[in-house]
């Protein structure tokens, strides 16, 4: 915990946008990225840079941390511009259609708050979604990226910037893993 806080927060909520947000992730997804870095299977250059060292890391370490940063409450979104929002909002609710982009809504939530191994993306550093919508770009990077490296080839930087803005703006309200209804319907408590 003290080596993951260093880069991340004691609690998950890094404040520098190199760094991903860890709380409130999505643990399966979380569990995931860990052993792809200690396999060395994310070669993105940040991926190299700071997470390759974290070979030693045991199954139940990683089992342990993933459960530690999933239960930690999200934190709050950063500033926004309105309009940047508002696009960026459109775009990952209904897609673009005449681009062939899905609703990015359809796999990371209705709030943003992910699902599984799809990674909870609201109240997270627009600068850091950015750079990784790039890395999509670039399907080797990112194992389990083939699905994202097919729709972040047709955004353009405008778009990547202003989806960005509206999950970093999104209100730390949004489902967090686990919140579903007690009815059964599976859809995240408003």
């Amino acid at each position: 915990m003290q080596v993951c806080s260093n880069c991340h927060g004691v609690n998950g909520v890094s404040v520098s946008p190199t760094f991903p947000k860890l709380a409130g992730q999505q643990k399966e997804y979380l569990v995931d990225q860990l052993m792809d870095f200690r396999a060395h299977r994310r070669s993105d250059p940040n991926a190299k840079r700071y997470m390759w060292g974290f070979t030693h890391l045991s199954d139940a370490q990683i089992e342990q941390l993933a459960t530690y940063f999933s239960s930690r409450p999200p934190s709050a979104g950063g500033p926004d511009d309105p309009l940047l929002v508002e696009n960026g909002r459109a775009i990952f609710v209904s897609g673009l259609p005449d681009k062939g982009v899905p609703a990015c809504s359809a796999c990371h939530g209705a709030h943003g708050e992910g699902a599984g191994q799809f990674p909870r993306l609201a109240g997270q550093h627009a600068d850091y979604i950015e750079k990784q919508l790039v890395v999509f770009q670039h399907a080797e990077q990112r194992p389990r990226g083939e699905a994202m490296s097919t729709i972040c080839v047709k955004l353009t930087k405008q778009e990547m910037h202003a989806v960005a803005a509206f999950l970093e703006a999104s209100a730390p309200g949004a489902a967090r893993p686990g919140d579903l209804d007690t009815a059964g319907a599976g859809s995240p408590r408003e």
